[in-house]
């Protein structure tokens, strides 16, 4: 059988496709094609992510691809997915999570502490942006578009004292810059670190075997709950990481204002066939612990 993946065209985006191809060519003998898809958040790299549209943006011309079978199947970094699919649209399996968490990278080695108002921090995440924020009042936050490479060029520049990216590129791209500190302080972006691929409903079935990882899974299931209970959108800056433990599913997460305060987290747990029923407790909990007001004062 000879299929074709969808995907974008950047270094991660291809080295993640390469990865689901390669497991499907080992394990099921079909011969994959990879399909490269410019999106709306490719093409427009000179305004930040909030400002461009709503969630979806490296997403949405690959699912219509699928849609109008120009392509067999779709590889995408999960924390780039709405919640709710176009109709017609499934994810059939995500991968096993490579590190969920966020780094600061910088020139020199540098503290949480050490960022103050003289220091200038780079991100194109409101998520990011938000939580430092609220930890470091007085720093400065640029954004900062670009795929890896570019960020972390725009760093050796010195344009920014440090910049915040996800562990999961850097450890896929084998990219291993001199200082970086891990941001255990942060909550990641719903999914990040899982790839989820898609496909037409009830095709690729077989895919799911090969490549699903169930801990993972349930994991995701939790945090996407929460995103579409509080009506997730990339105007709201949101994370949430749950985690499987001792048959024991956990979940933190938070809302906040992109000034970083307001700042509403909390943390529940319970069994994980009851996923997406903990990610929305979790969410419903955060709304009227004060979140709702957020949500709509940034018109959600």
């Amino acid at each position: 059988m000879r299929i074709r993946i969808g995907t974008r065209g950047s270094k991660l985006a291809l080295w993640q496709a390469n990865f689901v191809k390669e497991k499907i060519e080992q394990f099921l003998g079909w011969d994959v094609e990879l399909v490269k898809i410019k999106t709306k958040g490719d093409k427009i790299t000179d305004v930040p992510l909030a400002k461009v549209g709503g969630k979806g943006l490296f997403v949405k011309e690959i699912e219509e691809a699928l849609l109008k079978k120009k392509v067999d199947l779709a590889v995408h970094s999960l924390k780039d997915m709405p919640s709710i699919l176009p109709n017609g649209l499934a994810i059939v399996a995500v991968t096993e999570r490579e590190s969920p968490w966020d780094v600061l990278v910088s020139n020199k080695p540098i503290t949480l502490d050490d960022l103050d108002e003289t220091k200038k921090v780079g991100t194109s995440s409101l998520r990011r942006s938000a939580q430092l924020k609220h930890l470091k009042p007085k720093v400065e936050v640029l954004p900062l578009r670009g795929n890896l490479d570019t960020r972390i060029r725009k760093l050796a520049e010195g344009q920014f004292d440090a910049i915040i990216v996800a562990e999961a590129g850097l450890k896929r791209l084998k990219i291993k810059p001199k200082y970086t500190l891990l941001l255990r302080e942060f909550i990641p972006a719903i999914g990040q670190g899982a790839l989820a691929i898609e496909a037409r409903e009830g095709e690729f079935q077989e895919v799911r075997e090969v490549l699903n990882h169930e801990k993972t899974e349930v994991e995701v299931i939790a945090e996407r709950a929460f995103l579409e209970a509080i009506g997730g959108s990339c105007q709201v800056p949101v994370g949430a990481f749950a985690f499987l433990e001792d048959g024991v599913l956990s979940i933190k997460a938070f809302i906040a204002h992109p000034s970083g305060n307001p700042f509403y987290k909390g943390e529940i747990s319970g069994p994980p066939e009851r996923a997406k029923a903990i990610g929305k407790s979790l969410a419903v909990k955060l709304l009227d612990a004060g979140g709702r007001s957020i949500v709509e004062e940034l018109g959600i």
